[in-house]
């Protein structure tokens, strides 16, 4: 007899627990829990609420957003507060599961945006909107057994697997000359490993090009959007199979670097 789905409710509950005590889940048993898109947002209200990343009037502050193309659907997840952190960064508390590191850039919002604003948004109107940029770097790590294997709609539940966030200074952003994204190089080195590097390789061409479609979730459900909110916006380069006790280092070249410890 094939097992009833548990509820939305239940696995945003054993999720909560799983990120709590550091416990990790059997994708199988809950992959049919999770049907869709909306489903898995759903989880992750829920467990964001569970984990109290919101509080009182103050909505999450913290946010990932993404997408392999222009031509993918893009997704979205909150970020637990605790968990970002200023570099130089020190996670070895968090204990993370086969982490993975993700050089990234990350954007702050300047000014409240209603639910109405929000859905009306271009690029070029929310670019505007943008008063500040950080180079951040992503810790990535799985509440499933599977990890990376487990499937998408329980990763995105699981808030697309993320781990930590470390935040380089936050520099001003001028929306009408932006960095040169195509020729921006960035770099990822790990103890005394020679480093990774890549130019030009954000998977949307322009990590600014998110910015409606995130917004636009964040105010799907009539809620406005709060000045100061932050999102991390893909990997421009990646690096896999860190261990505790790891150092590792990360930057753009021209807009500064982290220190990272694991």
């Amino acid at each position: 007899m094939t097992q009833a789905p548990h509820s939305l409710t239940d696995l945003s509950q054993t999720l909560a627990q799983a990120w709590t005590e550091g416990q990790v889940l059997p994708a199988a048993e809950w992959a049919p829990s999770v049907p869709d898109s909306a489903s898995a947002y759903a989880v992750q209200d829920q467990l964001s609420a569970r984990l109290g990343w919101a509080s009182g009037q103050q909505a999450v502050r913290f946010w990932k957003s993404g997408g392999a193309s222009r031509s993918s659907e893009l997704s979205h997840a909150p970020l637990a507060p605790a968990g970002v952190r200023p570099s130089p960064a020190n996670f070895a508390d968090l204990s993370l599961r086969a982490p993975g590191i993700e050089a990234e850039i990350a954007l702050r919002i300047g000014a409240d945006i209603s639910a109405q604003e929000a859905a009306q948004l271009s690029h070029a109107q929310a670019m505007q909107l943008v008063d500040a940029f950080a180079v951040s770097a992503e810790l990535v790590s799985s509440r499933w057994a599977e990890a990376g294997e487990a499937p998408a709609l329980l990763r995105q539940a699981d808030c697309l697997s993320h781990g930590a966030l470390a935040l380089g200074p936050w520099q001003a952003f001028d929306p009408n000359q932006p960095p040169d994204w195509a020729a921006l190089s960035c770099w990822i080195q790990r103890n005394d490993e020679a480093p990774l590097r890549a130019t030009g390789s954000h998977p949307l061409g322009d990590p600014t090009w998110l910015l409606p479609a995130w917004l636009r979730h964040l105010s799907r459900n009539g809620a406005s959007i709060q000045a100061g909110t932050v999102v991390t916006t893909g990997a421009w380069l990646v690096l896999l199979g860190l261990h505790a006790g790891d150092k590792l280092s990360l930057g753009f070249n021209g807009l500064g670097e982290l220190q990272i410890a694991l």
